[in-house]
């Protein structure tokens, strides 16, 4: 399975995992309102009761203390929703589970009646001769509260779910940053031993006159080989950075490796200003330029031009680094900087992820994909402050 199906396949786990968290939200909303409307429905048997009690003791019949006790009980057992019994005339005659401000203010409870009439017809109670009254009620504060339990709960989900990712992500990184950087301080180790044994070779075909051309292109490789070891030995710790020219360590690294990829490949490098000094970590920012390189290299398949350009804006250092490649889809241009994340057959998928570590971590500057389009290349951008900054 190669890196795109693999993408494919993450992007469609993630719509699974929405829609089943959209399942469950819908399921608690459904859920929660056939709660809140079963309790309404208790709430209007209560207050027919009610009604219905009130109409028995009004009639002219005659009913045992029993009876009499039972009807009083269900018309004193209402304890949560407001009640207003009104007269033909829209007298008030009784109010039930009303506030006390409300209650004594009669403009306030007229108001309050008037909202209650608002809301649902009201219930008929035919007391005979002694004429009609009519009973208006409101549902209970719980049942209004209950209204927003399901959003309440819905967003208790969804921050602790937020939280729970967060933690984990942060581990995650964690955990992978200790991975790389025991790693990458192991192959700085492994490298150290056969490399010693090689400086000492170089200084004995210098001895014995060998080609001195050949002779100073393998020096060349080998001081090479020497700041790699450098650069691993320096991940996973906050390396020191020192003021140097960033125009001179960036065309070193250029011209380095130009004699060292396809002759069909025209590299080239561009500045306006020929110093440019800022605070910076000569071995890895040089690292992270011939990741670029080699990633625009293998890109174009060895055939194309790649061009280096360093300016200045507004205080900050520009790199661009441009290639006449295949371009990168417009989805991928944050996911490739991912760890992990590889086009290549045979890849590891970290070297952009440690570019990315390296200038923003390291050297508090920005890199990204500034430009790219199908058949038109890419143009990949560092940004560094001319002073050190802070985070």
């Amino acid at each position: 399975m190669n890196r795109f199906n693999l993408l494919r396949n993450q992007n469609l786990s993630k719509w699974i995992g929405f829609m089943i968290a959209l399942l469950i939200f819908g399921a608690t909303v459904w859920y929660s309102n056939q709660f809140v409307n079963q309790l309404k429905k208790e709430e209007q048997i209560k207050v027919e009761n009610y009604a219905q009690a009130v109409q028995i003791l009004g009639s002219d019949e005659v009913y045992d203390s029993k009876v009499q006790d039972y009807l009083f009980g269900i018309t004193s057992a209402n304890k949560t929703m407001p009640v207003v019994l009104l007269d033909e005339e829209g007298e008030i005659v009784y109010v039930n589970n009303i506030s006390k401000k409300i209650e004594s203010d009669s403009a306030r409870l007229n108001k309050f009646v008037g909202k209650m009439k608002n809301l649902r017809d009201p219930i008929v109670i035919d007391l005979g001769e002694f004429g009609k009254q009519y009973v208006y009620y409101e549902n209970s504060q719980l049942l209004k509260r209950l209204r927003y339990y399901p959003m309440i709960l819905v967003l208790i989900i969804i921050l602790f779910v937020s939280f729970s990712y967060w933690y984990f992500r942060i581990l995650k990184n964690t955990e992978q940053s200790y991975l790389w950087a025991g790693m990458a301080k192991e192959t700085a180790h492994q490298i150290g031993t056969p490399l010693s044994s090689l400086l000492g070779w170089i200084e004995i075909l210098k001895l014995e006159d060998e080609s001195r051309e050949s002779v100073t292109e393998m020096e060349k490789d080998i001081n090479r080989l020497s700041q790699i070891t450098e650069r691993f030995s320096k991940i996973g710790s906050l390396p020191e950075l020192s003021v140097a020219n960033v125009v001179e360590v960036t065309d070193n690294t250029v011209r380095y490796l130009r004699d060292r990829i396809s002759r069909k490949v025209d590299l080239r490098f561009n500045s306006e200003k020929q110093e440019i000094r800022i605070p910076l970590n000569a071995a890895l920012y040089s690292w992270v330029i011939e990741n670029l390189v080699k990633n625009a290299v293998d890109a174009m398949q060895n055939v194309g031009a790649i061009n280096v350009f360093v300016s200045e804006s507004n205080g900050n250092v520009i790199v661009s680094v441009e290639d006449t490649g295949p371009g990168i889809p417009k989805k991928l241009h944050k996911t490739i900087f991912d760890p992990g994340f590889t086009t290549k057959q045979r890849g590891w998928g970290l070297g952009l992820s440690l570019a990315k570590r390296i200038i923003e971590n390291y050297h508090k500057g920005k890199i990204f994909v500034a430009r790219s389009e199908k058949g038109a290349g890419t143009e990949i951008r560092i940004v560094l402050k001319k002073k050190k900054g802070r985070r």
